[in-house]
């Protein structure tokens, strides 16, 4: 170890003992009573020394002000070199920084947000392979891409009046009936569609919040392959999945499994209707009459007719 290295290590005495400088310096730069008592003192090289101090400003606990002084050689006079936050050792920090696209959840994007997908997105694929031979001395490339389609495609619709200068593609314009033409009418001429990768993990998703195994699932009376309110998707996924119609369902205008259900299946059992009672064997709603004397008719009277009569008077 050399000379120099050791001299470097070991804190120059004049530039330890300024304290009270790098005291000021870090107060002036953060606000009296922010800065804590002194921490260590650290040789960054010869005759440049840096002082801790204390950090008491809230949200920077482990945090040390660092006042870095130094003094020229055969000099007597400490003077100022920088100030600056430091973490120390048990500081807290903020979280690893992440990238946006790894940020990114479900249902973050607003209205005016744009989301761009990557060159090499596993969940896209080439929407027009060309994978068909090119004939001889066709006009279309060799090697027919998403890029080239859609060049042709906008030659196309440019029409003949436009210089070649003007067009996005300087070769000939192809003739209406040619691959991209055809592309363009079979619905073809998306750059990019839904690769495996990418069906897989939507019906990955789509099933956990809409599946067999949900608890509306297990207590339906029947699952929505049966059900009337489901309209089928198109494509391979219509053999798993498809969209409710139902707006009194919890899944309306959702994409369901064909294994999901709930209590609004069109196939469910009617609820019967409340029997109707009977009528009430006694009245007890109405009041009944008590007459304080007999009446003429109840059989409890005699009248001097009966009585004549059973006397045998005329």
């Amino acid at each position: 170890m050399s000379a120099a290295t050791t001299r470097s290590r070991t804190p120059d005495r004049l530039c330890a003992e300024a304290v009270d400088l790098a005291r000021s310096a870090a107060e002036e730069a953060a606000a009296p009573g922010v800065v804590g008592e002194h921490v260590s003192v650290v040789a960054d090289g010869d005759r440049v020394v840096t002082h801790f101090f204390e950090c008491k400003e809230p949200g920077y606990r482990g945090w040390r002000w660092a006042v870095t002084v130094a003094r020229a050689s055969r000099a007597k006079v400490v003077t100022l070199d920088e100030t600056v936050l430091l973490p120390g050792p048990d500081a807290l920090l903020a979280p690893e920084w992440v990238p946006w696209s790894e940020r990114l959840r479900p249902g973050d994007m607003g209205p005016g947000d744009l989301l761009p997908t990557e060159a090499e997105d596993l969940r896209l694929e080439p929407g027009y392979s060309g994978a068909d031979a090119v004939p001889p001395n066709s006009v279309l490339p060799e090697v027919m891409t998403p890029q080239n389609l859609a060049d042709l495609v906008e030659a196309e619709d440019a029409g003949p009046d436009l210089e070649p200068a003007d067009r996005a593609d300087t070769s000939p314009v192809p003739e209406r009936g040619s691959i991209a033409s055809v592309a363009e009418e079979l619905g073809m001429r998306r750059a990019r569609v839904l690769s495996r990768y990418g069906l897989h993990a939507a019906a990955d998703r789509w099933d956990e919040a809409f599946g067999a195994k949900t608890p509306m699932a297990q207590a339906a009376p029947a699952p929505c392959v049966t059900c009337g309110f489901l309209l089928p998707l198109a494509g391979s996924l219509r053999q798993a999945f498809g969209v409710c119609a139902n707006e009194f369902s919890p899944a309306d205008g959702r994409v369901v499994s064909l294994a999901y259900g709930c209590g609004g299946h069109s196939e469910a059992a009617v609820m019967p209707k409340p029997p109707r009672r009977a009528a009430p064997v006694l009245d007890s709603m109405a009041t009944d009459a008590f007459p304080l004397r007999p009446s003429a008719d109840s059989g409890s009277v005699i009248t001097a007719e009966d009585e004549s009569e059973d006397l045998g008077h005329s």
